[in-house]
């Protein structure tokens, strides 16, 4: 691999739609999803381990952003008021221009969120920032990283 093929860790977008309602979440300052096989063990005669059967799987998120949107605050309050919760979906699309992988794009749908913080201030800070645990319940790849030159042997 060639450094220039690394992946800059700024240069992406994320867009969040909320209903009919799609942001530019340029508020974010990082986001992870994480995808996590649920596995059973299986016994099998004859031999002195087990194997290992998938048997589904679950996905779930964090982030932090900039504490200067009343987006996530507003699906909450939503919730307590009316027991609704709300649902979205959060696009993430990785592009450096040097690389040549090129970009790849992941939807997390049906996503949620965890809670949240509702207020907040801090009078030795330098900016303000939230973190936020979510779940999400399906995913699509429409962009993939095109394979490095040497990778496939």
């Amino acid at each position: 691999m060639n450094g220039k093929d690394a992946i800059s860790a700024s240069l992406a977008e994320c867009f969040v739609t909320i209903g009919e309602n799609r942001y530019n979440f340029m508020q974010a300052i990082n986001l992870e999803a994480n995808f996590e096989k649920s596995k059973s063990e299986v016994p099998i005669l004859g031999k002195t381990g087990k194997g290992n059967k998938s048997t589904g799987w679950k996905g779930t998120g964090s982030m932090t952003a900039h504490y200067n949107s009343s987006v996530f605050r507003q699906m909450m309050l939503q919730y307590k008021d009316t027991g609704e919760d709300v649902y979205f979906e959060i696009q993430i699309t990785n592009e450096d221009p040097t690389s040549a992988v090129g970009r790849q794009t992941i939807v997390l749908m049906d996503c949620n969120i965890d809670g949240g913080i509702l207020a907040k201030f801090d009078a030795d800070g330098e900016y303000l920032d939230e973190d936020m645990d979510f779940t999400f319940e399906d995913f699509k790849m429409p962009e993939t990283f095109a394979l490095l030159e040497g990778m496939l042997s």
